[in-house]
């Protein structure tokens, strides 16, 4: 797994610019994702590692004009691309680390992040700072266009028992960083984890 802050860069920053084309028919398993956090008009959202920016059209949808919709990446590759497919209309885009994030403490009512928890380098810790950023009662959505078997498969391993993302590692790991999981979905077509911020 790429964990290092550099290490990060310089896997995404490899990437960046084919990311779209390889990954062209997410966009509805995004939106279906979005919907699951229950935003309303007006909330404030933050895409932690949005990366090209995929979730920030459903996330603008979902909290609408007076809504506040961040995006925050540490690879600037990736916040060029997405740029270039024109998400900066859909929201504040942010070169910034999720483990120190500029944002003020219970600023937010929800959480997006796609395929973050894999690259976290302090999991417990960078947890607890996306909870420091949102208010008692946010949500934090931790997603995956597909699930942790359809993933491995793809990049040729086993699931193994360590793994951060089955529910009995993430559960508490949640629960030691201010959430409290609320719902979790692993099948091949999607991976949803859903949280609430606790008081």
């Amino acid at each position: 797994m790429v964990h290092d802050h550099r290490q990060v860069r310089e896997f995404f920053g490899a990437r960046a610019a084919d990311w779209e084309a390889r990954f062209p028919d997410d966009g509805p398993a995004y939106a279906a994702a979005v919907a699951d956090l229950r935003l309303r008009p007006g909330d404030a959202v933050l895409d932690a590692g949005c990366g090209t920016g995929r979730a920030l059209p459903p996330l603008r949808d979902a909290v609408g004009a007076r809504g506040t919709v961040l995006g925050a990446d540490l690879t600037p590759a990736m916040l060029e691309a997405a740029v270039q497919a024109g998400r900066q209309r859909s929201g504040r885009l942010l070169l910034a680390d999720v483990s120190r994030l500029p944002v003020r403490t219970r600023a937010l009512d929800a959480v997006f992040a796609a395929g973050l928890i894999a690259h976290l380098p302090q999991p417990a810790e960078n947890l607890a700072e996306l909870a420091r950023v949102v208010r008692p009662g946010g949500q934090l959505a931790l997603f995956h266009p597909i699930g942790r078997a359809a993933l491995a498969a793809r990049q040729g391993r086993q699931i193994t028992d360590d793994d951060l993302r089955a529910e009995p590692n993430l559960r508490p790991l949640l629960a030691g960083s201010g959430w409290r999981l609320e719902s979790y979905t692993d099948e091949d077509s999607r991976f949803l984890a859903l949280a609430t911020r606790q008081d």
